[in-house]
């Protein structure tokens, strides 16, 4: 069954990437956050996803010296061990970068106060804007923190402060030339969902998927992560008892996308969370899609798996383990 995705993403001609970048992760905001818990993060979770990441991105066994050198809830003295650092010490970084969505966090204010639908003139549209953005750079802020504990130089990035703006939710114009100039300066840019300005509406929320889209297209990583709750892409809701793990996603030229493992007989449903602002899982496989059809592997997964350290690696390249667990969202061409 094939789907259809018309995008009007605005592009400019120039990218400031002069680097092949390796790989762009998304952090699911499902995955590193408690869903059902406003604003509390899942720190089981989201260490271990820091732990995979720093072993996919330095290739070294031994763990780098943190850079977190604040001081963190429940302990008295600060971490900041300078003598680690010395200037023989090379822990060079793959050239990734990181987007994550907001999960329990952004999404109520958000859909309280309507920032998606836009209309900033409204008290509580201006309201909700800035209570978003307090938000979600609240959960950036603890991410690139805890990567920076495990030896990853990650800097937070906002679309909103990077001057990202869209047209009728769609990217219009994005400087990516901060993000290049990070990854260039040896960082790990980590940017977010966010509240941004939009030309036709006047605020709408960004979403991290649409973000990882747009970064591929200048980019142009050798594959792309997204690291969810669950291990990839069902047929149904996961939750339910006959729901089938798709295997493999194949996109044609035009966007659109079918099934290739495994075959099915019956049709596909969506779901969307009620307080989710930017789209759930059709907003996902849209945007992987879209990814896909430049020549870029997209690999669907559970977070702090062993799968989710493979497809991280960049181990599921060449060939997919049969017992391999997620989805595989890539050209049919």
């Amino acid at each position: 069954m094939a789907h259809n995705k018309n995008h009007n993403q605005t592009q400019t001609s120039h990218s400031p990437f002069t680097q092949p970048i390796r790989c762009i992760v998304k952090l699911g905001g499902a995955a590193i956050t408690c869903k059902n818990e406003l604003e509390k993060i899942n720190e089981e979770i989201l260490y271990k996803v820091s732990q995979q990441l720093r072993q996919a991105m330095i290739a070294t066994s031994q763990k780098p010296p943190g850079m977190d050198w604040s001081k963190i809830p429940g302990e008295s003295e600060i971490c900041c061990k300078p003598e680690e650092f010395g200037d023989d010490h090379v822990s060079e970084c793959s050239r990734f970068i990181v987007v994550h969505g907001a999960g329990s966090f952004g999404h109520f204010q958000a859909s309280k106060s309507g920032v998606h639908k836009g209309q900033l003139d409204k008290p509580l549209v201006k309201g909700g804007f800035v209570a978003t953005r307090i938000s979600v750079t609240t959960l950036n802020l603890e991410i690139v923190r805890a990567l920076a504990r495990e030896g990853i130089p990650s800097v937070g990035m906002s679309p909103f402060s990077c001057g990202w703006i869209t047209g009728e939710r769609h990217i219009s114009s994005a400087d990516l030339s901060p993000v290049a100039r990070a990854i260039d300066s040896g960082f790990i840019p980590v940017l977010h969902g966010d509240a941004v300005l939009d030309e036709i509406q006047g605020c709408t929320i960004l979403s991290g998927d649409v973000i990882i889209s747009h970064l591929a297209a200048y980019s142009k990583p050798k594959y792309v992560v997204f690291l969810t709750d669950v291990y990839g892409v069902y047929d149904r809701p996961p939750t339910e008892p006959d729901a089938i793990l798709l295997k493999e996603i194949a996109v044609a030229e035009d966007g659109s996308w079918s099934v290739i493992k495994p075959k099915l007989q019956n049709s596909i449903e969506l779901t969307v969370a009620a307080h989710d602002t930017t789209g759930g899982m059709k907003t996902k496989i849209s945007e992987a899609a879209m990814i896909a059809k430049l020549g870029i592997d997209v690999y669907i997964v559970k977070a702090a798996t062993s799968h989710s350290l493979k497809a991280l690696n960049g181990d599921l390249r060449n060939s997919i383990p049969d017992d391999w667990l997620g989805t595989v969202v890539r050209s049919s061409s």
